[in-house]
């Protein structure tokens, strides 16, 4: 995948690191993970992965629709954090773990799978759990959470645990947030609860936003005395009201409750929630070992899924080319090989490769996609005079990766975009192919933009505003948020008028009515 803004990057020395152990893959209905480590532990991760989601669909009565085999959550497993922060080109020493929400590319980077040192260490199965309950909440709701929120409801189920018999206890200590809540610098209750407060006095120093977000979510869930309280403070949230007023009408005074927090913390037993293991159903886990081809090509997997520059890419393409000269017979070899030509600029030689690797083995849909992508670049710089042929062997691409997995959101996104990059208005079958998309990556804010931009061309204001509202109010404020805010306050500004509209023409309406008789 070429990226262009710089986020993240892979150091070269990974690409030339010696090999270890075998690489294996596990396989489930929510994830695929990727690791080279021994068979027995990949699967033990997979099945508590799985049964972790199990666990929350359970207690939160929801349960996401199943993913296409290529929008699962893939999971790379690197030796150590400094790699993970190397993946992703993050500064910070406290990143131990990453989550890039892409539709068609959902990439989790964690540090090797070991047993934990100690009860407040920060493992890596701790880390891809806090992750993924982002990653489920998203799923199951449109709704718009503050950051405390989103945090704490993450930080309250990664510190799931197992016990022997297979129950899984959710709710427990968050044991690795101990530290945080004992040193670091306290949050006041008021910047807590006020995410664009805390967003604008936030420092560089380490503080317990965290640690403090788990204890006031366990605390609002199982606290008598607070019942019903978080329910009432969202309900307020979704009919508009803003967060330090919807915090002080939902949980009265603010003071009282940073010193209900305060004695909160200081308990020495506090309650869980046991799911027994007759109520963790998941479905089959399939472990392979890795042919010695694909092990090769795990670095250049990793570093083309997490994103390149062009730069980046240029070496890449070298490493990927070498190797695939190395092993012309390997399918997955070819398609590394078709993803790094045209991350490169190569789109001759990234369709080719990707011929090559859908020759050997027809399932293989990311090859089918960077031929999409090679052939819509081809597209876009054709003469005016080929241009419509162009973009109609680009759909061509499309039907052929969607006979692959239909269910898979970038055929349906490439496919809306064919039209759009043509100067063409999208068919109907195109936008209801992107609205589609959406349901499939409700995670994907850029795809989340595209489809509330067609509502708005559409003239669909309330819907716009309804897919605007999880972007616009995300309080990890970025480009696309900001876009989305704008874009927001026309789409309810336009909605109010057409509502304005439709009552004046329903009494005019009635009074003609009135007058005919």
């Amino acid at each position: 995948m070429l990226r262009f803004f710089g986020f993240f990057f892979v150091c070269v020395s990974l690409l030339s690191a010696p090999a270890r152990a075998a690489w294996h893959e596990a396989s489930s209905d929510h994830f695929v993970i990727y690791a080279d480590q021994k068979a027995s532990s990949v699967k033990r991760f997979a099945q508590r992965l799985e049964k972790y989601h199990a666990a929350m669909a359970f207690l939160l009565k929801k349960e996401p629709e199943t993913p296409s085999p290529s929008n699962r959550v893939t999971v790379f497993v690197v030796s150590n954090k400094s790699n993970v922060r190397k993946l992703a080109n993050a500064k910070s020493r406290y990143t131990a773990g990453i989550y890039l929400p892409r539709a068609g590319n959902i990439v989790t980077i964690v540090p090797k799978l070991r047993s934990s040192n100690g009860k407040f260490n920060l493992s890596s199965e701790t880390i891809l759990r806090h992750e993924y309950a982002h990653h489920f909440l998203f799923n199951i709701s449109n709704k718009t959470f503050p950051l405390w929120f989103q945090e704490g409801f993450a930080e309250f189920y990664a510190s799931g645990k197992f016990q022997r018999d297979g129950t899984i206890i959710l709710g427990g200590a968050a044991n690795h947030r101990a530290y945080e809540l004992a040193i670091s610098r306290k949050i006041p209750i008021r910047l807590l609860l006020d995410t664009a407060a805390y967003l604008k006095n936030k420092t560089g120093q380490y503080d317990q936003f965290y640690g403090r977000s788990w204890l006031l979510y366990h605390y609002l869930t199982f606290d008598d005395a607070r019942k019903g309280q978080m329910t009432k403070f969202l309900m307020l949230l979704a009919e508009g009201i803003s967060e330090p007023k919807a915090a002080e009408q939902a949980f009265g005074d603010l003071d009282q409750l940073d010193r209900d927090l305060d004695q909160y913390a200081r308990k020495k037993r506090i309650t869980a929630i046991g799911i027994p293991p007759d109520r963790l159903n998941i479905g089959a886990i399939t472990v392979r070992q890795m042919s010695k081809a694909e092990g090769d090509a795990m670095p250049i997997i990793m570093e083309s899924r997490t994103g390149v520059n062009e730069e980046e890419a240029k070496q890449v393409v070298v490493d990927a080319r070498r190797l695939a000269t190395k092993y012309p017979d390997s399918a997955a070899v070819q398609e590394a090989l078709a993803e790094a030509e045209f991350d490169a600029g190569y789109d001759a030689a990234a369709i080719a490769a990707a011929d090559r690797a859908l020759q050997l083995d027809p399932a293989r849909v990311r090859a089918q996609i960077q031929k999409i992508y090679a052939y819509a670049r081809r597209a876009e710089s054709a003469e005016d005079d080929n241009i419509d042929a162009a973009w109609k062997e680009t759909r061509k691409q499309v039907v052929s990766a969607n006979r692959i997995e239909n269910n898979h959101p970038i055929p349906l996104m490439e496919y809306y975009r064919s039209y759009r990059s043509a100067g063409v208005t999208p068919t109907q079958i195109a936008k209801d192919g992107l609205q589609r998309a959406l349901e499939l990556a409700r995670f994907d804010h850029g795809l989340r933009l595209t489809v509330a931009t067609q509502y708005m061309e559409d003239e669909r204001f309330g819907e716009a505003a309804i897919t605007l509202r999880p972007l616009a109010f995300n309080p990890h404020r970025g480009g696309a948020a900001q876009a989305a805010e704008k874009l927001l306050n026309l789409a309810e500004t336009a909605a109010a008028a057409a509502a304005d509209d439709q009552v004046t023409g329903d009494e005019t309406a009635t009074a003609n009515a009135q007058k005919a008789k």
